[in-house]
């Protein structure tokens, strides 16, 4: 099994000027400056405090939804305003936040860890709020799927989650094997288990990666929707986070408005989102299906793609015998499926 799906949107030759997004930002804070900024936020309305070595915990108590995300240290410091994506997201809703940092690839598997969602337990935490939602993608993925079970009703958006990386249960999936060493057996450790208190969970997963599928399908439950994004592969929060499709979900998660029909009508987005039109033309290439790769490039330049598209269209074109398109007054695109 690979570790990317075929058609991955890393496409290393890609044209910037067709894709939406800004350039990656610099870091400007070390990480003893940054805990720095970060106690000194949350000196009046919540608290930052560190779980064990390699772990912190960061909450703003500001309204009766609560956020709870997992992410890592270093995407943090990497990212522009160099916040927890969630604290950006939960202060434009009015939203309460609590965010889990860990140091490295912990996957959250730390006895310190566990011990903080139970005191949270104790002291009744999460009564407090109206409504709460985990989220996190791959090993934050994984631990809004484990921790979820300390808010019984929340609701969870989990973007290609792994059920365990215990051997015994996922010995298939070959990827990190020095991280099977972690301890998945035995507090939070099986994820799809640990969401049985929940409302509901979304998985968000590419179905053509064949190791994420696999482990989507282990989340069988009545409470689980399962929402596949073919030809991402594991570029599917970063390419959500630069088509500015993430707050939207996250909202329509919390406001309990989130369903397929929900995410298909967010998810039509991709079809302005020039590597996702550059992954399903490569695969029509394979296939060798010129009037089908004419559609799409057709659609691609309806929704102003770059002139890659156009190029390519007005070499279809010719190759097929046929009068150059004109563009559509209205203009209106060549539909194409939402399975694509």
């Amino acid at each position: 099994m690979s570790d990317r799906a075929d058609g991955d949107l890393a496409d290393p030759d890609r044209d910037d000027a067709d894709q939406p997004g800004q350039a990656r930002p610099q870091a400007v804070l070390t990480r003893e400056e940054w805990f720095a900024r970060i106690e000194e936020l949350c000196a009046e309305e919540g608290y930052f405090e560190p779980l064990g070595r390699r772990h912190h915990a960061y909450f703003h108590d500001d309204g009766p939804i609560l956020l709870v995300t997992f992410e890592s240290l270093d995407q943090i410091l990497a990212r522009d305003g160099q916040m927890p994506f969630g604290h950006d997201v939960a202060l434009a809703n009015g939203w309460s936040h609590l965010t889990i940092i860990c140091e490295g690839e912990t996957w959250f598997r730390d006895p310190a860890v566990w011990g903080y969602f139970d005191r949270l337990v104790d002291e009744a935490f999460f009564e407090d709020f109206d409504r709460v939602l985990f989220y996190g993608a791959g090993a934050g993925g994984y631990a809004a799927c484990a921790f979820c079970v300390c808010a019984p009703g929340s609701s969870v958006l989990a973007i290609s989650p792994r059920a365990t990386l215990d051997p015994a249960v996922a010995g298939w999936d070959h990827r990190n094997p020095a991280l099977r060493r972690l301890d998945f057996t035995t507090r939070y450790g099986y994820a799809p288990d640990m969401t049985e208190g929940a409302s509901r969970v979304f998985v968000v997963y590419d179905p053509l990666m064949a190791e994420n599928a696999m482990h989507a399908a282990l989340f069988r439950a009545p409470w689980v929707t399962a929402l596949p994004t073919r030809h991402f592969g594991d570029t599917i929060e970063n390419t959500i986070r630069i088509m500015g499709l993430l707050p939207a979900l996250l909202t329509a998660a919390c406001e309990n408005r989130l369903d397929t029909l929900t995410f298909a009508r967010i998810w039509r987005a991709r079809r302005r989102y020039a590597p996702y039109l550059r992954a399903i033309l490569r695969k029509v290439d394979q296939a060798q299906r010129p009037k089908l790769a004419l559609m799409i490039c057709r659609s691609a330049v309806q929704r102003q793609a770059g002139p890659r598209f156009r190029r390519r269209l007005q070499d279809l074109e010719a190759h097929l015998g046929l009068p150059p398109s004109a563009p559509r007054a209205d203009g209106e695109a060549t539909p194409d499926r939402d399975g694509d």
